[in-house]
Protein backbone atom coordinates (compact mmCIF):
# COMPACT_ATOMS: atom_id res chain seq x y z
CA UNK A 1 0.00 0.00 0.00
CA UNK A 2 1.91 3.36 -0.81
CA UNK A 3 2.49 5.80 2.10
CA UNK A 4 -0.04 8.76 2.40
CA UNK A 5 1.13 12.32 0.91
CA UNK A 6 1.14 14.50 4.04
CA UNK A 7 3.06 17.47 1.64
CA UNK A 8 2.54 17.77 -1.74
CA UNK A 9 3.22 21.44 -3.78
CA UNK A 10 4.00 21.84 -6.89
CA UNK A 11 5.87 24.33 -8.57
CA UNK A 12 5.26 26.51 -5.72
CA UNK A 13 6.25 30.15 -6.00
CA UNK A 14 5.87 33.11 -3.47
CA UNK A 15 6.18 36.63 -5.00
CA UNK A 16 6.58 39.63 -2.73
CA UNK A 17 5.69 43.16 -4.17
CA UNK A 18 7.26 46.11 -2.78
CA UNK A 19 6.17 49.05 -5.26
CA UNK A 20 7.96 48.83 -8.79
CA UNK A 21 10.47 45.75 -7.03
CA UNK A 22 9.84 41.91 -7.05
CA UNK A 23 10.81 39.53 -4.40
CA UNK A 24 10.84 36.05 -5.69
CA UNK A 25 11.04 34.69 -2.43
CA UNK A 26 10.38 31.21 -3.02
CA UNK A 27 10.83 29.68 -6.72
CA UNK A 28 9.37 26.49 -8.63
CA UNK A 29 9.61 24.50 -5.38
CA UNK A 30 8.42 20.76 -5.74
CA UNK A 31 8.10 18.66 -2.97
CA UNK A 32 6.69 15.24 -1.83
CA UNK A 33 6.57 14.24 2.22
CA UNK A 34 4.97 11.24 3.33
CA UNK A 35 3.67 9.80 6.43
CA UNK A 36 6.33 9.39 8.60
CA UNK A 37 8.34 10.91 7.57
CA UNK A 38 11.08 13.19 9.38
CA UNK A 39 12.16 16.21 6.96
CA UNK A 40 14.93 19.08 8.43
CA UNK A 41 15.13 22.14 6.11
CA UNK A 42 18.36 23.94 6.25
CA UNK A 43 19.29 27.23 3.98
CA UNK A 44 21.13 30.53 5.25
CA UNK A 45 18.93 33.28 6.32
CA UNK A 46 16.88 34.94 2.60
CA UNK A 47 17.75 31.73 1.52
CA UNK A 48 12.85 31.33 1.72
CA UNK A 49 13.26 28.73 4.44
CA UNK A 50 10.15 30.76 6.50
CA UNK A 51 8.37 32.00 3.69
CA UNK A 52 8.11 28.48 2.70
CA UNK A 53 7.16 26.99 6.02
CA UNK A 54 4.66 29.98 6.21
CA UNK A 55 2.91 28.30 2.75
CA UNK A 56 3.51 24.45 4.51
CA UNK A 57 1.86 26.07 7.75
CA UNK A 58 -1.20 27.76 5.94
CA UNK A 59 0.04 30.88 7.34
CA UNK A 60 0.06 32.30 3.93
CA UNK A 61 -0.61 30.99 0.38
CA UNK A 62 1.57 30.67 -2.49
CA UNK A 63 1.27 33.46 -5.59
CA UNK A 64 1.54 30.37 -8.07
CA UNK A 65 1.81 26.98 -7.82
CA UNK A 66 -0.29 24.02 -6.12
CA UNK A 67 -0.12 23.01 -2.26
CA UNK A 68 -1.88 19.71 -0.49
CA UNK A 69 -2.09 19.30 3.08
CA UNK A 70 -3.20 15.71 3.95
CA UNK A 71 -4.85 15.34 0.39
CA UNK A 72 -6.48 18.83 1.06
CA UNK A 73 -5.60 21.48 -1.89
CA UNK A 74 -5.36 24.58 0.53
CA UNK A 75 -5.09 27.04 -2.32
CA UNK A 76 -8.53 27.60 -2.95
CA UNK A 77 -9.47 27.54 0.78
CA UNK A 78 -10.92 30.71 2.75
CA UNK A 79 -9.51 32.46 5.63
CA UNK A 80 -11.71 30.16 8.36
CA UNK A 81 -10.79 27.08 6.21
CA UNK A 82 -7.13 28.04 6.84
CA UNK A 83 -7.88 28.33 10.52
CA UNK A 84 -9.60 25.20 10.76
CA UNK A 85 -6.57 23.10 8.91
CA UNK A 86 -4.24 24.93 11.11
CA UNK A 87 -5.75 23.67 14.17
CA UNK A 88 -6.74 20.51 12.90
CA UNK A 89 -4.04 19.04 11.03
CA UNK A 90 -0.69 20.91 12.04
CA UNK A 91 1.22 21.04 15.25
CA UNK A 92 3.15 24.12 15.29
CA UNK A 93 6.37 24.26 17.21
CA UNK A 94 8.29 27.56 17.45
CA UNK A 95 11.43 29.20 18.83
CA UNK A 96 10.25 31.36 21.58
CA UNK A 97 7.46 28.17 22.54
CA UNK A 98 4.48 31.13 21.98
CA UNK A 99 2.89 30.16 25.55
CA UNK A 100 0.52 31.68 27.67
CA UNK A 101 2.19 33.04 30.67
CA UNK A 102 1.20 32.75 34.17
CA UNK A 103 -0.70 29.57 33.71
CA UNK A 104 0.13 26.06 33.95
CA UNK A 105 1.46 23.64 31.88
CA UNK A 106 -1.74 21.63 31.30
CA UNK A 107 -3.82 24.71 30.55
CA UNK A 108 -1.58 25.62 27.92
CA UNK A 109 -1.38 22.14 26.40
CA UNK A 110 -5.31 21.97 26.29
CA UNK A 111 -5.47 25.38 24.68
CA UNK A 112 -5.94 23.67 21.08
CA UNK A 113 -8.62 21.36 22.23
CA UNK A 114 -10.47 24.15 23.28
CA UNK A 115 -10.61 26.16 20.17
CA UNK A 116 -10.68 23.02 18.08
CA UNK A 117 -14.75 22.79 16.64
CA UNK A 118 -15.16 19.49 15.18
CA UNK A 119 -16.32 18.07 18.62
CA UNK A 120 -13.81 15.05 18.39
CA UNK A 121 -12.36 15.72 22.15
CA UNK A 122 -14.65 15.13 24.66
CA UNK A 123 -12.33 14.63 27.73
CA UNK A 124 -9.16 17.52 27.02
CA UNK A 125 -7.51 17.30 30.11
CA UNK A 126 -6.97 13.76 29.92
CA UNK A 127 -5.46 14.53 26.54
CA UNK A 128 -3.23 17.08 27.98
CA UNK A 129 -1.97 14.61 30.11
CA UNK A 130 -1.42 12.48 28.37
CA UNK A 131 1.20 14.51 26.08
CA UNK A 132 2.71 16.09 28.37
CA UNK A 133 3.52 12.46 29.87
CA UNK A 134 4.71 11.76 26.07
CA UNK A 135 7.07 14.29 26.41
CA UNK A 136 8.51 13.55 30.08
CA UNK A 137 6.23 16.08 32.03
CA UNK A 138 4.23 13.98 33.47
CA UNK A 139 5.39 15.24 37.02
CA UNK A 140 4.82 19.27 35.91
CA UNK A 141 1.53 19.52 34.88
CA UNK A 142 0.61 22.18 37.42
CA UNK A 143 3.74 23.56 37.05
CA UNK A 144 3.53 27.23 35.94
CA UNK A 145 5.23 28.54 32.71
CA UNK A 146 8.04 30.53 34.93
CA UNK A 147 8.45 27.22 36.83
CA UNK A 148 10.27 25.46 34.32
CA UNK A 149 13.42 25.68 32.40
CA UNK A 150 13.71 26.92 28.65
CA UNK A 151 13.57 22.88 27.49
CA UNK A 152 10.66 21.85 29.64
CA UNK A 153 8.74 25.25 28.28
CA UNK A 154 9.52 23.80 24.94
CA UNK A 155 8.39 20.55 26.07
CA UNK A 156 5.40 21.75 27.27
CA UNK A 157 5.33 23.53 23.70
CA UNK A 158 5.63 20.05 21.99
CA UNK A 159 2.79 18.35 23.93
CA UNK A 160 0.58 21.20 22.72
CA UNK A 161 1.54 20.70 19.49
CA UNK A 162 0.78 17.25 19.35
CA UNK A 163 -2.40 17.48 21.53
CA UNK A 164 -4.44 16.84 18.90
CA UNK A 165 -3.37 14.32 16.64
CA UNK A 166 -2.08 16.50 14.00
CA UNK A 167 -0.72 15.06 10.62
CA UNK A 168 1.98 17.22 10.32
CA UNK A 169 4.32 18.44 13.02
CA UNK A 170 6.20 21.56 11.68
CA UNK A 171 9.07 22.88 14.33
CA UNK A 172 9.79 26.48 13.47
CA UNK A 173 13.64 26.94 14.78
CA UNK A 174 12.44 24.95 17.72
CA UNK A 175 15.98 24.35 19.56
CA UNK A 176 16.87 28.23 18.57
CA UNK A 177 16.88 29.55 22.26
CA UNK A 178 17.74 26.32 24.15
CA UNK A 179 21.16 25.53 25.12
CA UNK A 180 23.16 22.86 23.46
CA UNK A 181 22.14 19.98 25.70
CA UNK A 182 18.16 21.52 26.04
CA UNK A 183 18.50 21.01 22.09
CA UNK A 184 19.81 17.67 22.02
CA UNK A 185 17.44 16.91 24.26
CA UNK A 186 14.24 17.98 21.98
CA UNK A 187 15.92 16.36 18.90
CA UNK A 188 15.93 13.22 20.66
CA UNK A 189 12.57 13.85 21.58
CA UNK A 190 11.42 14.56 17.96
CA UNK A 191 13.26 11.07 17.14
CA UNK A 192 11.36 9.56 18.91
CA UNK A 193 7.91 10.92 18.41
CA UNK A 194 8.84 10.31 14.64
CA UNK A 195 10.00 6.42 15.26
CA UNK A 196 6.19 6.45 17.01
CA UNK A 197 4.79 7.33 13.34
CA UNK A 198 4.82 11.14 13.90
CA UNK A 199 5.36 13.36 10.48
CA UNK A 200 7.86 16.23 11.01
CA UNK A 201 9.23 18.77 8.68
CA UNK A 202 12.08 20.76 11.16
CA UNK A 203 13.00 24.46 9.91
CA UNK A 204 16.74 25.00 11.72
CA UNK A 205 20.09 26.47 11.09
CA UNK A 206 22.00 24.38 13.30
CA UNK A 207 23.67 21.55 11.20
CA UNK A 208 23.99 18.93 14.19
CA UNK A 209 20.51 19.76 15.18
CA UNK A 210 19.67 18.40 11.29
CA UNK A 211 21.70 15.61 11.52
CA UNK A 212 18.60 14.01 13.84
CA UNK A 213 15.86 13.96 10.67
CA UNK A 214 16.15 11.17 7.90
CA UNK A 215 16.33 13.86 5.18
CA UNK A 216 17.54 17.06 4.24
CA UNK A 217 16.45 19.96 2.30
CA UNK A 218 18.97 22.37 1.67
CA UNK A 219 16.96 26.26 0.16
CA UNK A 220 19.21 28.89 -1.85
CA UNK A 221 17.22 31.57 -3.19
CA UNK A 222 13.84 30.19 -2.97
CA UNK A 223 15.02 27.24 -4.60
CA UNK A 224 15.60 23.21 -3.81
CA UNK A 225 19.24 23.06 -3.92
CA UNK A 226 19.56 19.47 -2.83
CA UNK A 227 17.37 16.80 -1.26
CA UNK A 228 19.23 14.06 0.40
CA UNK A 229 18.94 11.10 2.58
CA UNK A 230 20.76 11.55 6.19
CA UNK A 231 22.90 8.48 5.96
CA UNK A 232 24.30 8.79 9.30
CA UNK A 233 22.09 10.53 11.64
CA UNK A 234 23.09 11.63 15.05
CA UNK A 235 21.60 9.94 17.94
CA UNK A 236 21.85 11.13 21.40
CA UNK A 237 24.44 9.57 22.51
CA UNK A 238 26.54 10.55 19.54
CA UNK A 239 25.69 14.23 19.97
CA UNK A 240 26.31 14.31 23.67
CA UNK A 241 29.62 12.87 22.90
CA UNK A 242 30.57 15.49 20.75
CA UNK A 243 29.58 18.07 22.99
CA UNK A 244 31.76 16.46 25.46
CA UNK A 245 35.09 17.00 23.06
CA UNK A 246 34.10 20.87 22.10
CA UNK A 247 34.09 21.92 25.64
Amino acid sequence: MPLKKVIETKKVCRVFKNGEIEVHAVTDVDLLIEEGEFVAIMGASGSGKSTFLNILGCLDKPTSGDYYLDGVHVNNLNKNELADIRNQKIGFIFQSYNLLSRTTAIENVELPLVYDRTGRFSDSKELAKKALEQVGLGDRLYHKTNQLSGGELQRVAIARALVNDPALILSDEATGNLDSKASIDVADLFVELNDKGKTIVMITHEPEIAQFAKRMIYLRDGRVLTDEIIKNRSTKESALRDLELTA
